[in-house]
Order: structure tokens, then C-alpha cells, then sequence
């Protein structure tokens, strides 16, 4: 009996020391900050891209600004491609603070996109530093295959823009 409990005082400890993809999620809850997962016309994003600076900083991530809009087939399947690619999705979450930015008929976004280069097509990505700062445009174009996108280009594309791990 003393080594099952024993056995179980382990696990316990020991899971409590394993990170898990959804950790960053409850890190985020515990702060306040609620990442923004969908493309709504009637958000702030001057005001989201602020929490999610607090965000990156608070967690020494970079943020990753997801522009499209519910009427993006591809939008649609980057958001499929990442739910079934779940150990991409963790490196995406350990390592950015991901913001859709509404991109439609109802709100174009206008003043708040006009900071950014000019987007050839839905979805873009823009990469930005942990204050909010351009780092990289990204065309998600090149990172398609098929009716998808490319596991290893992909991957790649994270992990170039990705914070310099300690």
C-alpha cells in the first residue's frame, strides 16, 4: 500500500512538472488576457493588439496577427490545419501571442491596417516583436499544399520567426 501511494505521490509531483500545449492557454487565463480566436468585425484591434502586447511581454513571446475574415475558405483551413497538427499548434502557443484582425465587407480595418504593408490575400500574417513592432509580412501562399498547408514549410516559418529560446 505505502509504495501504490508512494507511486501516486510521484505522478503527481511529476505531472506537475511536465508542460502541456495547454499551458500557455491557462498562464493566459490566470493574467486576464483572452486571446481573440475568431474574426469579428466589431472588435477593437487597436485594443487587443495592446493586451496582446502585455501578453507577449509578460510571457517573452512575439506576436503573430492572423488578418482575415469568416468569409476566408483559406482562413477557415489554416484554423483546421492547426487544430489537427496539435504539436505545431503547442510550438505556436509556447512561442506567440496569435490575434485575428478582422478583414471584411462589415469592417475592413482600414486605420488599424494601414500601420502594415500591403496585403496580397487572406489570410496574412504579420509577425511582430514583443512591443508590437513589424518584424516580418507573411503571405501565407507559400505555405499551402493541396486544399492545406505544408507541415514542414510551415514549421519552418515558425520557428525563423519564433523568440530566441534561454
Amino acid at each position: 500500500m505505502k509504495t501504490k501511494t508512494a507511486g501516486l505521490v510521484f505522478l503527481s509531483a511529476l505531472i506537475c512538472l511536465v508542460k502541456v500545449p495547454g499551458q500557455r492557454q491557462e498562464e493566459a487565463a490566470k493574467s486576464g488576457y483572452a486571446p481573440v480566436t475568431t474574426f469579428d468585425p466589431a472588435r477593437d484591434p487597436v485594443k487587443d493588439l495592446q493586451d496582446a502586447i502585455a501578453e507577449a511581454k509578460r510571457t517573452r513571446r512575439r506576436i503573430l496577427l492572423d488578418v482575415g475574415g469568416e468569409w476566408c475558405g483559406w482562413c477557415h483551413a489554416m484554423d483546421r490545419f492547426l487544430e489537427l497538427n496539435t504539436e505545431l499548434k503547442a510550438f505556436r502557443d509556447q512561442n506567440f501571442v496569435w490575434l485575428k484582425i478582422n478583414f471584411s465587407p462589415e469592417n475592413e480595418n482600414k486605420a488599424f491596417l494601414s500601420r502594415y504593408p500591403e496585403i496580397p490575400g487572406y489570410p496574412h500574417i504579420f509577425v511582430l516583436d514583443t512591443d508590437g513592432r513589424l518584424m516580418h509580412s507573411q503571405n501565407t501562399g507559400p505555405l499551402e499544399k493541396g486544399k492545406s498547408y505544408d507541415l514542414d514549410k510551415y514549421s519552418a516559418f515558425l520557428k525563423r520567426w519564433s523568440p530566441k529560446q534561454p
